[in-house]
């Protein structure tokens, strides 16, 4: 398998855990505001700790906001695992994600690639739009085109897949906290793969130990 050159895989602090943890950023922006909870982790000797860009995010990406196919991110991620499992053959692979993130993780969890990890972390994890644990528009967060979507998801459906290069979500970054390497839109198939099929289904396939991290005070969340 190859992994492209433009997923980022940040190596955070050597340790000698017997854990290793792969850890993906949500929406909007990369991996760098993952580094202090990486570096935490890491410092404490708690786990080896990985935190890619996913394709479509980062400093310089090749599609800003953009993948080549809608499942490209799970196969991404699967590439990835491969390289980490080689470094690290006898430690416990944990697969974690926040917000987006962590559906990117549910989806991986209900995927065929399921069976790779294990053991799963998901902090706030990102379900559905109209999920009960998530508020409406993810609090003012993001802004999806609703008919754009259903009508891309109807040809879809009948394996049209022309147009899923059009934008579908915008995201309402503060100014303050813009510096050029954020993604303030997603096309179709970069937001439909970045969150799982059907969260329930996915979920439910989970044999795995799974940690969930919620905050009662989140935002975008109802929790």
């Amino acid at each position: 398998m190859v992994i492209s050159q433009e997923v980022v895989n940040l190596v955070v602090v050597e340790d000698k855990a017997g854990e290793v943890l792969v850890l993906l950023h949500g929406s909007g922006w990369h991996s760098k505001y993952l580094f202090p909870l990486a570096k935490y982790i890491s410092s404490e000797n708690l786990a080896h700790v990985y935190t890619p860009d996913l394709r479509g995010h980062g400093i310089n990406p090749i599609k800003r906001g953009d993948i080549d196919y809608i499942n490209q991110l799970e196969d991404d991620l699967a590439d990835f695992l491969e390289i980490v499992r080689k470094k690290h053959p006898n430690s416990t692979l944990i697969i974690g994600g926040h917000s987006s993130g962590g559906g990117l993780v549910i989806r991986f969890a209900g995927s065929k690639y399921g069976k790779e990890a294990d053991a799963y972390m998901l902090l706030s994890p990102y379900l559905k739009y109209n999920a009960p644990t998530i508020k409406l528009n993810s609090g003012g967060w993001a802004s999806a085109h609703m008919p754009r979507i259903i009508g891309l998801s109807m040809l879809n459906n009948v394996g049209i897949s022309w147009f899923n290069y059009l934008k579908v979500i915008d995201f309402n970054m503060p100014e303050e906290y813009r510096d050029g390497t954020d993604t303030l839109s997603y096309s179709y198939r970069l937001n439909t793969g970045f969150a799982p099929r059907n969260y329930k289904k996915d979920l439910s396939v989970i044999k795995q130990i799974v940690l969930v991290v919620v905050g009662k005070s989140d935002e975008s969340g109802e929790i």
